[in-house]
């Protein structure tokens, strides 16, 4: 099995867990935050429902500069929406993963900087790898949005206090 493999393999692993998490997102609890410096569960859901897409970015270009693009995200305005978002950000990186080797995910670089301020410099592969990293961190945390709103956790990697059917 090859480093594309072996991602396409990982990715389809965590779109059902994400699929999962986000299927919960209550349409009326688009607004809600935990704290005043949180982002709301709308904001925090679709950034988890974009990064699927993030390796077709990585593996079309070499650089993110978000001072000459400035992040703008997706317009959704219900759970509908939201998992479509999802289907269509994951569809269009796995499309781009299937089409790759892996002398591009281990020789070639991308790099992510806000002008002149570099962010990240690493291989696509690390590039892809950290994507995953992102979408497990934010599924946590909206993990105790839900939490905190009495919204059973399905498991993710084992069991929940709320879902022992893993």
């Amino acid at each position: 099995m090859n480093l594309t493999q072996m991602l396409l393999k990982e990715m389809e692993q965590e779109i059902a867990t994400t699929r999962k998490m986000l299927a919960l997102v209550p349409n009326d609890k688009f607004d809600w935050k935990p704290h005043e410096k949180s982002m709301s569960m709308k904001s925090l859901a679709i950034h988890i429902a974009e990064i699927p897409g993030w390796p077709e970015h990585i593996l079309e270009h070499e650089v993110l500069d978000f001072a000459a693009q400035p992040y703008t995200p997706a317009a959704v305005s219900n759970n509908k929406e939201l998992l479509n978002l999802l289907e269509t950000s994951y569809n269009k990186g796995r499309t781009l993963m299937e089409k790759t080797d892996d002398d591009t995910l281990v020789n070639k670089h991308w790099k992510m900087c806000m002008g002149e301020t570099l962010l990240a410099d690493l291989t696509k592969y690390e590039a892809i790898r950290h994507a995953f990293a992102q979408t497990t961190h934010h599924r946590a945390q909206l993990g105790v949005y839900l939490r905190l709103n009495n919204i059973p956790i399905p498991g993710s990697y084992g069991p929940s206090a709320d879902d022992q059917s893993f």
